[in-house]
């Protein structure tokens, strides 16, 4: 390749990474909902999302997950060390099972934290999550007008800074973007910014569900100490 040819094609990628670095926060969203959900989809997504789960320690846990937005139902099915648990919320009201059964002790609705307020954090948990970016356009979203340009393992992104109302929640969100595809690859939360406090979230690979481009892994990590949490994959997904 000539050193002309070189040239053209760096200023071309400078010069669409100065062009992302111009847009407003909501003009940054709209490209990477564009990029990952091009047709509007999620609004009705009706499907199921097949998850593993592999902690530090070794143990996995298995998640079946049935999402249907419109008919406002939510369902995950999760296996770990041999114990089964069905979480489902449907038009808000909630039905629990453990190992098949919906006859739970209190005992055991204690020791496996099974209550309606714990299932509406698993739907509100998974939708949130494999709902990204689409799920900023949500009532109660900050979004910060000013897009930054940020370095993150060695890699530049152009990054989206999120806050919520305070019925919503207090954290504070960034959303980091390739600069020329506008793909979401990394996400990260503080509690309190100042204390370095929260976790970053490395995004891999792309399964398309629904037409819908969503991340295949997932790995936690704690802002402070780079602290391996856990990784989520999505070994399969599929439209109902």
């Amino acid at each position: 390749m000539t050193r002309t040819l070189i040239s053209f094609f760096l200023a071309i990628t400078l010069c669409n990474f100065a062009n992302s670095q111009t847009l407003t926060g909501n003009e940054l969203l709209e490209k990477a909902i564009s990029y990952h959900d091009p047709n509007g989809n999620w609004a009705t997504f009706n499907g199921q999302l097949n998850i593993t789960m592999k902690m530090p320690d070794g143990s996995v846990r298995l998640s079946e997950i049935k999402i249907d937005l419109p008919r406002q139902f939510f369902q995950v099915n999760s296996t770990k060390d041999r114990v089964q648990i069905q979480r489902t919320v449907n038009k808000g009201q909630c039905e629990l099972q453990l190992n098949g059964s919906s006859a739970i002790s209190e005992e055991e609705q204690k020791k496996h934290r099974l209550s309606c307020d714990n299932a509406k954090m698993y739907r509100d948990y998974y939708t949130y999550l494999y709902g990204l970016p689409m799920k900023l356009k949500d009532p109660g979203t900050i979004i910060h007008s000013k897009t930054q340009r940020k370095t993150f393992k060695g890699k530049e992104y152009v990054v989206l800074k999120v806050a919520y109302e305070k019925e919503v929640g207090d954290d504070i969100w960034y959303f980091y973007f390739d600069p020329n595809s506008y793909a979401m690859e990394v996400y990260q939360f503080f509690h309190e910014e100042a204390k370095n406090d929260g976790e970053y979230i490395l995004l891999s690979e792309i399964e398309e569900v629904s037409n819908i481009k969503i991340p295949k892994v997932r790995t936690w990590y704690y802002n402070e100490g780079d602290e391996l949490l856990g990784t989520d994959f999505l070994t399969s997904g599929k439209s109902l």
